[in-house]
């Protein structure tokens, strides 16, 4: 596996108890399997794999190749291709990769990790006809609405593709509601996972959040915990359910 298919050590090591081996960087010559994470992979790195003598698994997650698809569709169309997300994480690679192949000039695709980045080219950004916007599947919503009211006053073809996974934006919006009526907000997943992250991020703001990615890491928090008088639970995306099951009966044990 070149990579961790989720961002989840328990689940990687349970891959490793089945022989499956998680590898950051290709040997010189490959054989047998490997597998694309979920996050996709860019087109330099398909093409080494190949080259080394792999045979190729892909596991790219469907939406995540839809964001590629839209990335290139609007590419192919003449849109100065914008992509939301944190330039390094692998998803965002992959998806910049396939955009810049099918672009006539590679600087038509920009990556925004913030509105920032994008006030930055703001003179490159009015100089566009058209502009089209993706977004890395487990961003914030939040993080797409400020890129439209900043991005509407510049340009007047502008096309928004609202590529956050359906069940990222679901369960943001229901971890907000849960957040509301509780206390602590408990939010289990790991911190290398954006989508994980994100919630916590939302959470936060909301009312007092912990991030958790077992049910060990309670014990750091004891104090907190014992003053709550409602607590809610969320994870992440790539959290197994029994790692969730774990956090909320020692929650309700009052270990």
């Amino acid at each position: 596996m070149l990579g961790e298919l989720i961002h989840n050590s328990q689940v990687i090591k349970e891959l490793e108890n089945l022989g499956i081996k998680t590898i950051d960087t290709l040997p010189e010559q490959g054989d047998g399997i490997c597998v694309i994470r979920s996050h996709g992979a860019s087109l330099e790195v398909l093409k080494d794999i190949e080259n080394k003598g792999f045979e190729i698994v892909d596991l790219t997650c469907p939406d995540v190749k839809k964001v590629q698809n839209k990335a290139i569709e609007l590419v192919d169309e003449g849109y100065f291709v914008i992509i939301l997300g944190r330039p390094e994480h692998p998803e965002v690679m992959a998806i910049s990769s396939n955009a810049r192949a099918h672009a006539k000039n590679i600087e038509d695709v920009f990556v925004a990790k913030n509105i920032y980045s994008l006030k930055e080219i703001e003179e490159k950004l009015k100089k566009q006809t058209k502009i089209g916007v993706v977004v890395q599947t487990t961003q914030r919503i939040e993080f797409l609405k400020e890129v439209l009211d900043y991005l509407t006053p510049i340009c007047k073809d502008l096309r928004i593709m609202n590529t956050i996974c359906a069940s990222t934006s679901l369960r943001q919006n229901e971890a907000k509601t849960l957040a509301k009526e509780s206390d602590l907000m408990v939010v289990v997943g790991s911190k290398k996972s954006a989508n994980t992250t994100h919630l916590a991020e939302i959470l936060c703001n909301i009312t007092r959040t912990i991030h958790i990615e077992t049910d060990m890491e309670l014990d750091n928090y004891t104090d907190i915990i014992e003053k709550a008088q409602n607590i809610g639970v969320t994870a992440g995306a790539s959290t197994p359910d029994y790692i969730i099951n774990k956090v909320i009966e020692k929650l309700s044990k009052g270990e």
